[in-house]
């Protein structure tokens, strides 16, 4: 057949078992429309980024193992998370402390998002256990809530300190460490911290 068909056929396949199209576009037009099985739901169901499918690539020097890199970007992606969970209680822990209350219209405004984003964040950080929120009151840290905020302020710290040790101007290094400090291990911080402590005694 065209190969216009094969590609219509195996768009129309993509669709109808959820997988991206691009992809499957992709590799019918380097393999050939056989490599793709569109009969077999157990092949058709695994997924493109299958490690064991990589081939040719474990030995190569150039190339870091592929388990050993998927985990550095699962940690990525996680860090991320945790980031986002991490901004939010250590802000309403600072806007409780400052002024006896965190309301959403102050949330948003410090973090520069909308009241929409706000809420849907609440949303997510009450069903972990951080936050409680009820209708037209203020929002209230849990005790997991405070002790992460109190975590994430310590490490915040370490960071900072860390930073202007090397030479680095206090501006820079809040502004920095706001993203090193969810992206480092705790082994990381705590040659931070060592580090930081030799040099100053």
């Amino acid at each position: 057949k065209p190969r216009m068909d094969n590609v219509a056929q195996a768009t129309n396949c993509a669709i109808a078992i959820g997988v991206a199209v691009e992809p499957v576009c992709r590799i019918l037009e380097i393999h050939g429309p056989g490599c793709i099985n569109t009969q077999n739901p157990i092949e058709r169901q695994r997924p493109l980024s299958d490690p064991k499918s990589v081939s040719g690539q474990t030995d190569n020097p150039d190339l870091a193992p592929v388990e050993q890199q998927a985990a550095g970007f699962e940690a990525v992606r996680e860090a991320r998370r945790s980031e986002t969970a991490e901004d939010y209680v250590e802000l309403i822990d600072d806007l409780i402390k400052a002024t006896g209350e965190a309301r959403v219209v102050d949330v948003a405004a410090r973090m520069g998002v909308s009241h929409a984003t706000v809420n849907r964040i609440l949303s997510r950080l009450t069903k972990e256990g951080l936050v409680n929120t009820q209708p037209y009151r203020s929002i209230f840290l849990t005790d997991a809530g405070t002790n992460l905020a109190q975590e994430s302020r310590e490490r915040h710290r370490i960071v900072v300190e860390f930073l202007t040790a090397l030479g680095i101007d206090e501006g820079t290094a809040e502004r920095d460490a706001e993203g090193i400090e969810h992206y480092v291990s705790e082994a990381t911080i705590q040659a931070f911290q060592d580090w930081t402590g030799k040099i100053r005694s």
